[in-house]
Parts: C-alpha cells; structure tokens; sequence
C-alpha cells in the first residue's frame, strides 16, 4: 500500500506551524522543512561549512551560525544569492526528510504531513505529495502575526510575501484548505476533521 504523503504550504504568518502542531498531537507523522533547515544551519551543523564557502564569514554568527538576518538582507540585494544557498540547503533536506519519512512508516505513523513553506516555488509541487494543504488567511492577518513575532517590519514582511507563490496561486493547486484567519479552536477544528479524512485515505 503507497503511504499516503500529505505536503502541508502556506505563506509566512498564516499558521503553519500551528496547524501541523496540531496534527502531529493527533498522531501525523511530521516532517518539517524549516526545521531540518534550522538543524543543517545551527552551530557545527552540516550545511555551515558549504556556505561559509559559498558566502564568507560575514555571513556566519560569532558562534558559527547561519546569520539569519544578514542572509535575509543579502538576498534581498543579490538575485543569485538565494539561487546559491537554496542549491546547498535543499539537498540536504530533502535527503533528511527521506530519511525521516521512511523511520516514521517504519514505526508506524499512519500518514505523513511534510511541512514545506516553499512547495509551490520547488518546481514540481507533486512529485513528493499526494495532496496539497494549504493553510490561508487574508495577507494583513499575515503581516499582523509576522510583526507579532519576529518584530520584522511590514516594508521588509512584504518583500518576504513577494519572493513567495501568491496567495491566489496556492489555493488555485490545494487538494485541501484551512482557513485559518480565526482562532486556534477553528483551527483545531478543521485539523481534526482533515485528519480523520487522511487516516480514511492512508486505509485506502
């Protein structure tokens, strides 16, 4: 039987992370890129020694970071940048969240939900899914929760949304929608209810 792999997307601020919290405490296995992509980029981790090579060391924290917001503001300024570090990043997540999904199958979670920000923008969205969760909200809700917690500023928020797949291009290829502009027990509501219908599906 083929597992069933569920490629959960959304912009910055409409609440990823929340909604696949809430699957995985139902039981989802999780697999989450910005995750794997915080563990490569974190001090001694895998992908710091290829971009420091790539970058220079104006680009790497005193303690051996990815300097987060140097790297934001060199992308901004340098269209070839983020073409160069995503060639480094994105191999080696993709080869952890294989290796990842097949322990999760192997111990028995009944469906997988990869958690990948920028699926839409990977070329082939379906090539590693079977459908596609969008999680939405209008674009102030996401610039309003963005400026919450990161404290960024909406001109710097807003030039993060526009590298970003549009809202209308994500809710044209979604399987499945969360409307996530209410509160976390909407949200909680809506999980349950696609989880249910992914545990019928992943029994198929």
């Amino acid at each position: 039987m083929t597992p069933l792999v569920v490629g959960l997307t959304g912009g910055i601020g409409c609440g990823k992370s929340a909604a696949a919290d809430m699957f995985g405490e139902l039981g989802a296995a999780i697999i989450d890129a910005d995750a794997i992509a915080h563990e490569l980029t974190v001090p001694a981790g895998t992908a710091m020694a290829a971009i420091g090579a790539a970058f220079g060391p104006d680009i790497i924290t005193p303690q051996g970071a990815l300097n987060r917001s140097a790297m934001r503001q060199l992308v901004f300024s340098d269209a070839t940048a983020r073409v160069r570090l995503e060639a480094i990043l994105h191999p080696m997540i993709r080869e952890e969240s294989e290796n990842r999904s097949r322990k999760a199958l192997k111990d028995g979670a009944p469906y997988l939900l990869l958690v990948i920000p920028l699926l839409l923008e990977s070329g082939d969205p379906r090539s590693r899914v079977n459908r596609i969760l969008v999680v939405d909200c209008p674009e102030e809700t996401q610039i309003d929760r963005v400026i919450l917690r990161s404290r960024l500023a909406e001109p710097e928020i807003r030039r993060i949304m526009a590298t970003q797949a549009t809202r209308e291009q994500r809710l044209n290829i979604a399987d499945d929608i969360i409307n996530n502009a209410g509160d976390l027990d909407a949200l909680k509501l809506q999980v349950a209810t696609l989880h249910q219908d992914y545990l019928e599906l992943s029994a198929k």
